[in-house]
């Protein structure tokens, strides 16, 4: 089984939402980009 990690996006910043909802979500302050690069250089993709 292949996981792979997701990065939601919200005009344009990185957000968590909380049980789906795209009106309770803490913001993230990071670029897309950059955390995509982080994920992959901690080969994060064994979660669920």
């Amino acid at each position: 089984m292949l996981l792979i990690p997701a990065i939601d996006l919200k005009k344009g910043f990185c957000v968590r939402l909380l049980q789906g909802e795209s009106e309770r979500k803490p913001c993230i302050p990071k670029d897309p980009a950059a955390m995509a690069v982080n994920l992959k250089k901690q080969e994060q993709n064994d979660y669920i």
